[in-house]
């Protein structure tokens, strides 16, 4: 009766009944996988968010493909002031997620068993959304010296007749590396000679641990690139559900690009308009949000560097920017948590501490830990304090 591709595994793992188990008993648990800002103790101007819906403006339908163009300027005016970039409003359009806009760029390049290229380890939902819109992922590595960079010999094997894309999540979520300007020129090299396009999710380009700014892919001319961000995390209101696409690239390239993609978005014409609306002050908020989002995640990185100088046995990875942090743990087959995820399943049961093992982001070897950096800070430091006795 269901379509073979929602033949994913329902049954839940060890680690997610250890997970249920626990909350269904109501015992307090400290959340180191936090990804919701809403949760986290920042403090929100309540009183100019929800005035942005008072705007008369919300009682209008005003269907069109991109978005409204005063919402798209918005936009433009955003990678103007923060990025140095001038982008055209009509380049824009105006998604309900990043997802979505997912979907849009999935739909245009790929034919029902095309490939897609992304970087492992990184985030597992591209899975289910190339899933659902028959397309095959192929991964390539990223490699890991005091630093992470891309295995550009893993992503020119894994290139075939069939691939449409390279997938690149800048900065990656978990590992918090950015994409090199050498890499991107690499990158653009590649996507010339094999007709390929370029997918770039930057949700969390706002977010480096130091100066300067990172460079967005949206100031790139080279390649055929489509640019994904939102509210979500620029201005931490994930709730509010906006969220946009910007294609840049050659002109002969963007202009099919851009009238194709305007017939797949007026199929749905998903934003709301109050949405639309108050994408003015919603996205002005993100210069308050930011700035608590970098204190706290600075802090609690400069806690847990901290704390790990007591022990020689779990390795902080570098990462430049983001809101993760990524442990390296020494396991083996004879030790008592032989693997990530039996190590995180210890931590629910022993110390009511949530952590995610690596293997959610398909990292390598499966003895690698990732944490939130936006859990409040108390928390966090209990959190880290138990996983380093559960290791001494």
């Amino acid at each position: 009766m269901f379509s073979t591709r929602t033949n994913w595994p329902l049954s839940r793992n060890p680690y997610t009944v250890a997970l249920d188990e626990l909350r269904s008993s109501g015992v307090p648990l400290l959340d180191l996988t936090a990804s919701n800002p809403t949760h986290c103790g920042f403090h929100y101007n309540s009183a100019e968010i929800l005035s942005a819906f008072q705007s008369p403006a919300a009682l209008a339908y005003d269907p069109l493909p991109k978005g409204s163009p005063a919402a798209r300027r918005e936009v433009a005016r955003y990678y103007l002031d923060d990025h140095q970039t001038a982008l055209d409003p009509e380049s824009l359009f105006l998604t309900t997620s990043t997802s979505e806009a997912y979907s849009y760029v999935f739909r245009l390049l790929c034919d029902s068993g095309d490939e897609l290229l992304v970087a492992k380890p990184s985030y597992p939902l591209f899975e289910f959304l190339a899933d659902l819109q028959d397309v095959k992922l192929v991964p390539y590595s990223l490699a890991y010296a005091h630093g992470w960079f891309i295995d550009f010999q893993s992503l020119e094997r894994a290139i075939t007749s069939r691939t449409r894309a390279i997938l690149l999540v800048h900065p990656n979520n978990p590992t918090g590396s950015y994409v090199h300007p050498g890499e991107a020129a690499n990158l653009n090299a590649l996507c010339a000679k094999h007709n390929l396009a370029l997918i770039v999710d930057e949700v969390f380009l706002d977010f480096p641990f130091h100066p300067p700014p990172l460079k967005t892919f949206a100031a790139s001319s080279a390649a055929l690139t489509f640019t994904l961000s939102g509210l979500s995390k620029i201005s931490a209101l994930p709730q509010m559900k906006i969220a946009w696409l910007a294609v840049t690239g050659p002109p002969d390239l963007v202009k099919p690009a851009i009238d194709r993609l305007e017939i797949i978005a007026d199929t749905f014409l998903s934003l709301s308009g109050p949405a639309q609306a108050a994408l003015f002050t919603l996205l002005a908020q993100r210069h308050s949000l930011r700035a608590q989002i970098l204190d706290r995640v600075r802090e609690n990185r400069a806690q847990l560097q901290s704390l790990l100088r007591a022990q020689s046995h779990i390795e902080l990875l570098h990462a430049d920017a983001g809101w993760y942090a990524v442990l390296r743990v020494p396991l083996s087959p004879n030790s008592p948590h032989a693997s990530d995820e039996a190590l995180a399943i210890h931590l629910l049961r022993q110390h009511h501490v949530l952590v995610h093992p690596g293997h959610f982001y398909d990292f390598p070897s499966n003895n690698h830990i990732v944490v939130s950096l936006i859990t409040p800070p108390s928390d966090f430091r209990l959190g880290i304090e138990a996983l380093l006795l559960s290791q001494s």
